[in-house]
């Protein structure tokens, strides 16, 4: 791919020409020059080489790739020492700490698409995460749409004969077409795991997954080769085990970040998410983009929610524990790419000495925790490697001492305990020479010139004793060198680069050691993301009042005194109003009325989501609720995003009702608000009123359905749909006021309060 070069010179990264031109502009640096021949001068601009990574994430926020040129080898060749592309850093290949986003995953996703299907793959190698799936997809690929947005890639690989729309998330990086060839992917698969056929990672038959997958380690093997090492297998998964959410209804529920700032804080995840290390941030993240559809392991995660939920104590006592866990996946993952530097070292350390305190709290295992606690590996051996080679405090990096401990190497020990007595000898020589010469003003010194040496003024050089050696005469003074202080002198200097580089073989055996144990330490990370998401889970119900809903399959709609769970929460203090949302045998849609600000989209937003929560094995705000299975939830309210982008309210409405009808299951959830507003009062009527129809009599459709409306004609529905039934939003009015009531009942309101709701409205803002 074509990137900026940065070209290690010294203590700086340096970019040339054009390079130079673009790094100066976009991080606002100064712009140089350098002379390369008579009368020519190439522009120039430098950054810090430990300052880097500050430069490197604003040049890939803009989405620039940055190769990485390094000096290899420590002998120069023909006067120059090699250098080499050691990495190409892009949107989707970071390893960086600091670029990386520690409650999120960092996605590079593969793309191909074929007639009506498409294939993806995706990997996050900060943490060897690498999977792929294939999907039939529209002409307006709104499937392949919609599981990108679930991904929410850093960047995606196309082919550059493929053009997607520009709406989705992450970095779009064009890759040569005949990289995507179905014979090269495979070779390039096959290659990296070193097997004969692809069919063990159930990739048989799907060959646009393989396509997918194929490029992906291609374009690694340009940018990231060490990251393949974190590669260790591919797996597959498939669209239908998990309720399918399209881009429109992610941000409409506001599953992830708000609507209107795009923030964590005020949305479903925000009320759920009581983490506390990073690797269970990005898996309750992950839970709650992928609501179950198998019921079994919906139990399955709410019988684990009820055990932390029960067990208060042990909740507590595993949160505090966990509260100093870092991030165990990615640091070892930073070790078996050989990026880890002592520090990352000292990090997986201090998460090994707190395992202990984890795994007696489950000294007698509880069944619902049993598959999951197999998983929970103290890794003994690598804790007890590191206690005893890693010092308490090691320097940052290798070029510093200190990182081995004392007495971890004999071989180390040595060299430091003779330059430690070859310092000691020159610190004390001033006082032993002094005293031997009987020269009191004698001095002993050093400069990178000469080293060390002896001192002695003009008026006493004459007394120097016979071992002394001239080396240097100044104005005033004399100075001199003898065959023994540059012996201790060579031991002192020499010493530090011999202990560096004996320290440095010591780390990378270490590494080497860990490496090894990759299964075990990864294993014990995945132990531990899901044990926080799951207290976290537990706490976010213990605080909520939350209750444990009821999954089945069969085709049930019934919450009582459900509550939103975000608006609730944000109420600090007010009561939430509870309603139900029953739907009775034989009832397909429920039509709401009621003012604006009655609370409508709220009741509708509220069911929707406690759907989720119950599909994603989380407690519900409810004092009961009985869910059938729903594959797909659907939600039809807003068009901010699109009027941006150019098309109008009524083009927006139509297309997005559009792919709920032709999409939609009787298994499905519907959730529309005001259909038909964006044209005329006459035209929008008949559009919702024929929509309603649609959905009552369609047989392949007919799914429960909440449809908020201000036109009082559909009520009428009710008298001949037989699955139609009419509920409002009550409004109480008293002495001239309007009181909102929140509460939803059945029956036909037909007052609408407008004119108290924009007063109310002005006064609010007021």
């Amino acid at each position: 791919p074509q990137a900026i070069l940065f070209f290690r010179l010294g203590d700086f990264y340096e970019t040339f020409d054009q390079d130079a031109e673009i790094t100066s502009k976009e991080l606002d640096i100064v712009l140089t020059s350098r002379h390369v021949a008579k009368g020519v001068r190439v522009p120039m601009a430098g950054i810090p080489y430990h300052a880097v990574e500050n430069y490197l994430a604003r040049l890939i926020e803009k989405g620039y790739h940055v190769a990485i040129c390094e000096q290899v080898g420590d002998q120069p060749v023909k006067g120059l020492f090699p250098r080499e592309v050691v990495r190409v850093v892009t949107p989707g290949t970071l390893i960086e700490p600091g670029l990386l986003k520690g409650d999120r995953n960092n996605y590079l996703v593969g793309v191909v698409v074929q007639d009506s299907r498409a294939g993806i793959a995706y990997v996050d190698i900060s943490t060897g995460e690498f999977a792929a799936t294939e999907m039939d997809t529209d002409a307006s690929l709104s499937t392949l749409r919609a599981e990108l947005i679930r991904l929410n890639p850093s960047e995606i690989l196309l082919p550059e004969t493929l053009h997607l729309p520009d709406s989705l998330p992450g970095h779009v990086t064009p890759f040569p077409a005949w990289r995507f060839e179905t014979a090269r992917c495979q070779q390039a698969l096959m290659g990296h795991f070193a097997v004969a056929t692809l069919d063990g990672f159930g990739l048989r038959g799907n060959q646009l997954a393989v396509r997918a997958a194929g490029a992906i380690v291609q374009y690694l093997q340009e940018t990231q080769t060490a990251a393949l090492k974190l590669l260790t297998g591919l797996s597959t998964y498939s669209l239908s085990e998990f309720m399918v959410l399209d881009a429109s209804t992610r941000r409409n529920l506001e599953l992830t970040e708000t609507l209107r700032d795009g923030q964590v804080e005020g949305s479903l995840l925000s009320v759920l998410d009581y983490t506390l290390t990073p690797m269970g941030k990005r898996l309750i993240r992950q839970w709650v983009s992928k609501p179950f559809l198998d019921l079994e392991m919906i139990r399955r995660r709410q019988v684990a929610v009820r055990f932390f939920l029960e067990q208060g104590i042990l909740r507590a006592e595993l949160r505090a524990a966990l509260r100093p866990i870092g991030d165990l996946e990615r640091l070892v993952n930073r070790v078996i790419s050989g990026h880890a530097l002592p520090r990352d070292l000292v990090a997986i350390r201090n998460i090994l000495r707190q395992l202990p305190a984890i795994g007696i709290l489950f000294s007698e295992i509880p069944p619902a925790l049993t598959e999951l606690l197999s998983e929970l590996d103290l890794c003994s051996e690598q804790l007890d490697l590191l206690e005893k080679a890693l010092s308490d405090d090691p320097p940052a990096t290798l070029q510093n001492t200190g990182v081995i401990r004392v007495g971890y190497s004999a071989e180390l020990d040595a060299v430091i305990e003779a330059s430690t007595h070859a310092r000691e000898w020159i610190a004390n020589l001033e006082t032993v020479e002094r005293e031997r010469t009987g020269i009191k003003t004698l001095k002993v010194g050093y400069n990178k010139v000469f080293g060390y040496y002896i001192e002695i003024s003009r008026g006493n050089a004459a007394s120097a004793p016979p071992n002394y050696i001239r080396k240097q005469t100044l104005v005033n003074a004399e100075r001199f060198i003898t065959p023994e202080m540059k012996e201790y002198e060579a031991l002192v200097l020499n010493a530090e680069e011999r202990i560096r580089e004996i320290e440095a073989r010591l780390f990378r055996e270490v590494c080497t050691s860990l490496a090894t144990a990759r299964e075990r330490l990864l294993s014990t990370a995945r132990a531990l993301a899901n044990l926080d998401t799951l207290a976290s889970l537990a706490e976010a119900a213990a605080l909520g009042h939350y209750t444990c809903p009821e999954v089945t399959n069969e085709g049930v709609l019934e919450i009582r005194d459900g509550r939103h769970p975000v608006v609730e929460r944000r109420l600090s203090g007010e009561r939430f109003v509870p309603n139900d949302a029953v739907f009775e045998p034989g009832e397909i849609i429920r039509i709401i009325t009621g003012p604006n600000m009655s609370g409508k989209s709220t009741f509708m937003r509220q069911v929707a989501l406690i759907v989720l929560m119950a599909q994603m094995g989380s407690f519900v705000p409810a004092s009961s609720a009985r869910i059938g299975l729903v594959d797909r939830i659907f939600t039809r309210i807003g068009a901010q995003d699109e009027i941006h982008a150019g098309q109008s309210t009524f083009m927006v409405e139509m297309i997005e009702a559009a792919n709920i009808l032709n999409h939609a299951t009787p298994r499905s959830l519907l959730i529309l608000d005001e259909i038909g507003r964006g044209t005329s009062t006459y035209d929008g009527v008949s559009i919702a009123w024929a929509m309603i129809e649609f959905i009552h009599n369609n047989p392949a459709l007919r799914a429960h359905t909440l449809f908020a409306t201000h036109y009082h004609e559909l009520i009428q529905l009710s008298d001949f749909l037989p699955g139609v039934r009419n509920y409002n939003v009550a409004v109480s009015e008293a002495d001239g006021r309007v009181v909102f009531l929140h509460k939803s009942a059945t029956g036909r309101k037909l007052t609408a309060f407008a004119a108290a709701c924009t007063l109310l409205r002005a006064h609010r803002r007021n």
